[in-house]
């Protein structure tokens, strides 16, 4: 973390504990930052490095500052997803079964001080999402329980493979006792929309504290505009979409027939 960062942390820092009264309490306080609040998605995006930092204060820490385990919590807005299961018919590989989701986080990251398993119980772990084998999902229609945790596991794997489900035990640092800091990859295929970075302070494998810091992934450029002219005024879009195709078509036949 650079010198100005670091002051600007501990200006944050001072404001929360000389606050209202209502801050000055026995139980943590989780200050959060993030490296960037807004991301550009333009043409020839590479991914993003996002670095998110804070501090854990606890008020009547009587020197017991700095026992926290920090997990951190990175989600990209939720889509339906289906997933299709291939199987080999007649030496060809065709769809067969399937599954629906209402909604499926399109990017999850989990860093932590320590392994997951380490810090909290596999209840506590669920109830937070804390790791991609507790990402709650909404499966619609009706499916046996054993094929919904079957196809949510081939769902993470699939993303994980995409480099958009990621977990990284160890992937936080805590130093001075008080400031911690993590840092996650945004892969080029990410979705672009509002995205919550979740921070967790945990003791004796209970959450104590949390805060939340947003993220807005946009695109930018010519993509960004085009995006944003189809959102806005979408049946001119059309129109424009259908009339360019129109006129493609029509050019590339006078072109044909000329030659």
């Amino acid at each position: 973390m650079t010198i100005a960062g670091r002051l600007a942390l501990l200006l944050l820092v001072w404001a929360a504990l000389t606050g209202p009264p209502a801050l000055a309490q026995r139980e943590p306080v989780l200050v959060p930052e993030v490296s960037q609040s807004l991301i550009e998605v333009r043409q020839g995006f590479t991914g993003a490095r996002l670095l998110l930092y804070g501090a854990v204060i606890d008020p009547d820490a009587k020197g017991n500052a700095g026992n926290y385990d920090i997990v951190v919590v990175l989600k990209g807005p939720t889509e339906p997803v289906r997933i299709r299961e291939k199987e080999r018919i007649v030496g060809m590989w065709m769809n067969a079964q399937s599954s629906d989701f209402r909604s499926a986080p399109s990017f999850f990251a989990v860093a932590s001080s320590r392994p997951i398993s380490e810090i909290v119980d596999e209840r506590t772990a669920a109830i937070y999402e804390l790791g991609t084998q507790f990402i709650q999902l909404s499966p619609s229609g009706q499916i046996e329980p054993e094929e919904q945790a079957r196809f949510a596991r081939g769902l993470v794997e699939l993303r994980r493979r995409q480099g958009l489900y990621q977990e990284n035990p160890g992937g936080v640092r805590i130093s001075e006792k008080v400031l911690y800091q993590a840092r996650i990859d945004l892969p080029s295929n990410v979705t672009t929309g509002r995205y919550t970075a979740e921070t967790f302070a945990v003791a004796r494998g209970r959450v104590v504290a949390s805060a939340t810091a947003r993220i807005e992934v946009v695109k930018a450029g010519l993509e960004g505009q085009v995006v944003t002219a189809a959102q806005r005024w979408s049946f001119l879009y059309g129109l424009g979409a259908i009339a360019l195709s129109l006129g493609m078509g029509w050019a590339a036949g006078r072109f044909f027939a000329r030659s």
